[in-house]
């Protein structure tokens, strides 16, 4: 067994491959960028290397100084993670020629497989059912315009060498098919320095379900179940889960054995994936073949117990897989929740910056011990006061339950995600919390449409409803009235001045434009002691009892007998009022004020403050590079047209015109880094 392994990579995989190297007994050197110097992997590993700038060209797709740090450190071996070099053939045989072992498949099954078109070619070889489409790169617009004509709309325009949700786009007509060349192949040139597209059907309500494979050196491959990965937005995934609720018993066996036959054509060793599209009808099709450990690996891990870095390290060492395609469980059921760096209110933009707090829920279930079932475990790369640099993909991490069964799975995930405290950037829960109370999502009834089906026009606060939006009010209520407790036992109070708590209140809830909804509450019966109170909101009535201490953020506790979690603060972090308590539940997010009865009175004469007007701005709707501005002044621009273009966490990002009008000046320059809201244009 190996004494010392290199991870080329970072982020929450990097952290993810040295803890079970630790369990194991394996000491890690991490590798870092000039952004990463303070990173958590780098501080969870032994050793650490720094290799260059902040730019991923710049350090961690650089091999030559991956190979040079391991030969500097003496690592025997490395472990790629995903994404960066993981599925690169020729790094990997690079690796292998100068003597360090790589922990993943062999160079030449990660050839075959890594090129789209040319293992479609094998999986049909193979006896694996391949959707129709022409599997050869396509030179011209027309070219593809004809093709698809062929083919019949809708179509899927992919890159052979993308991965990711980049160098992909759907065309339902000739226009979109010829636009959507171009922008794919540009964008594949950019991302993967091959601009090589090709083809295929594309199956409308498909499911994308994967078969997990693990193979040895021994010929041995199994496959570990199946992994519904359905729930994508832009062709990138969002939430996962194992198994999958959709297909039968047969439909599985038939999956896995024809990924099997895949892998072995290959001689496929190490972990890896083959991901199908199946038809409602459960018919199913081969997409592509990932070489490499995948995002959503945990599920899987949750549901047969299995530790696959481990399994992926053994092999490598060139150990036997210790078990037989009989001997996989599969118990329970998994769910991951991809918590990401973006905001889901302005169309799911990145959001980069200082994590000023970062809480992940309690866990009982690790990387480092994945047989210890039913419980919640948390990977990530980041922690308290970390940074989220724009060089990098979004994903902060990955929030992963495990249940007996998919409902209790379902209620878990709820419950750990109003736990998950981030704070200083925007992250994507409340849009999880709404796929997973979603009626659709709950009795299994979805596709790979489902999120732009039910999304269309975006995500907004309105989007996640509330079962019992009074509990909301009520939490405000009793938090408040936790502070006013504390006041009132400040010593030194002037005599008959003494502050007095009452008992009625009206809590104002605050809106858009400065619009507020008032309540009556009552609060009776506070004990400091055993943290209880009663609090009557209208008819409702809430017996509320928690431990939560002032500053906090989480609140945990039972309401009328029955646990929950919630976030609850005041001050200048809850946005609109710096008096407002902020209270967020399943989802769902209020501002209110509570007050005592005059002072809602008086709070009704307060005058309102209208924002500035800045709609003759064009404005950055999150923080990044502007690459590009289209736009000159005294130019016409029509609603619509391209204005800038800004990139951010390897996406590019267009703004458009919202309306027709004359550009009076462009304010930001090509080239330069945007803050949040900072004007790019302003029309006349």
């Amino acid at each position: 067994m190996f004494t010392k392994i290199l991870i080329a990579n970072r982020g929450e995989i990097a952290c993810r491959v040295i803890k079970t190297a630790q369990k194991m007994g394996i000491k890690t050197v991490a590798v870092y960028s000039d952004a990463d110097k303070d990173a958590r992997h780098v501080l969870l590993a032994d050793e650490a290397v720094n290799i260059g700038p902040a730019p991923s060209r710049d350090s961690y797709l650089q091999a030559d100084k991956i190979i040079a740090a391991c030969k500097q450190t003496g690592a025997q071996a490395l472990h790629p993670g995903y994404g960066f070099l993981s599925e690169n053939a020729s790094f990997a045989k690079k690796v292998e020629e100068e003597g360090i072992v790589f922990i993943g498949p062999k160079h030449y099954s990660m050839a075959a497989m890594g090129d789209k078109i040319e293992s479609k070619k094998l999986a049909g070889a193979a006896g694996v059912n391949c959707i129709p489409g022409v599997n050869s790169a396509i030179e011209t617009a027309e070219e593809a315009v004809e093709i698809a004509q062929g083919i019949g709309y809708p179509v899927m325009i992919k890159a052979s060498a993308g991965g990711g949700g980049k160098g992909l786009r759907v065309a339902y007509n000739d226009k979109e098919a010829f636009e959507g060349f171009t922008s794919c192949r540009n964008e594949a040139r950019s991302s993967f320095g091959d601009d090589r597209v090709f083809v295929e059907k594309y199956v409308e309500e498909p499911r994308h379900i994967e078969i997990q494979l693990i193979g040895d050196s021994f010929g041995n491959i199994l496959y570990l179940n199946e992994r519904e990965c359905s729930l994508q937005r832009r062709h990138q995934k969002v939430l996962e889960e194992a198994p999958s609720s959709f297909i039968s018993e047969a439909t599985r066996k038939a999956m896995g054995e024809q990924a099997v036959a895949l892998a072995k054509a290959v001689n496929y060793q190490s972990a890896g994936t083959v991901e199908f599209v199946v038809g409602k009808d459960q018919s199913f099709y081969f997409l592509e073949m990932n070489t490499r450990l995948q995002v959503e690996h945990p599920v899987t891990e949750c549901i047969t117990g299995l530790d696959l870095v481990e399994l992926m390290i053994r092999i490598a060492a060139g150990e036997k897989l210790p078990l037989r395609q009989a001997d996989v469980k599969r118990e329970g059921w998994a769910i991951e929740c991809r918590i990401n760096a973006e905001d889901p209110f302005r169309n799911f933009l990145p959001s980069t910056g200082r994590l000023v707090r970062f809480q992940p829920p309690a866990q009982t279930m690790f990387a480092s011990d994945v047989s210890q079932w039913f419980g919640v475990r948390v990977d990530t790369g980041v922690q308290d006061g970390g940074e989220i640099p724009m060089f990098y993909d979004s994903m902060i991490g990955k929030l992963i339950v495990h249940g007996k069964d998919r409902l209790d799975a379902i209620a878990k995930m709820r419950e750990a995600l109003n736990g998950f405290v981030i704070r200083g950037i925007s992250s994507n829960i409340p849009f999880q919390a709404a796929l997973l109370a979603h009626p659709k999502f709950v009795s299994g009834d979805f596709n790979t449409g489902f999120i732009a089906e039910n999304y269309s026009s975006g995500f907004r606060a309105e989007d996640v409803p509330h079962e019992d939006p009074d509990l909301l009010i009520a939490l405000a209520a009793y938090v408040n009235r936790k502070y006013l407790n504390r006041a009132s036992n400040i010593t030194g109070q002037m005599e008959g001045h003494e502050l007095e708590v009452g008992v009625d209140f009206v809590v104002v809830t605050l809106g858009q434009l400065g619009s507020s909804t008032p309540t009556q509450v009552a609060v009776t019966g506070f004990d400091d002691k055993s943290g209880c109170s009663s609090i009557m909101v209208g008819t409702s009535s809430y017996q509320i009892c928690s431990d939560f201490r002032l500053g906090e953020v989480r609140i945990s506790g039972s309401c009328n007998g029955r646990a929950f979690t919630a976030q609850v603060e005041r001050g200048s972090l809850a946005g609109k009022n710096p008096l407002a308590i902020r209270v967020s539940h399943n989802g769902t997010q209020i501002d209110a004020l509570v007050l005592s009865k005059r002072a809602a009175k008086l709070y009704t004469l307060m005058p309102y403050k209208a924002p500035p007007d800045m709609s003759r701005y064009v404005l950055s709707p999150m923080p990044g590079l502007l690459v590009d501005v289209a736009v000159v002044p005294g130019q016409k621009v029509l609603a619509g047209e391209r204005v800038a273009v800004i990139e951010a966490m390897k996406m590019e990002n267009v703004l458009f015109a919202t309306t027709d009008g004359v550009v009076a000046k462009v304010l930001a320059a090509k080239g330069e880094s945007l803050t949040v809201d900072q004007a790019i244009v302003e029309f006349a």
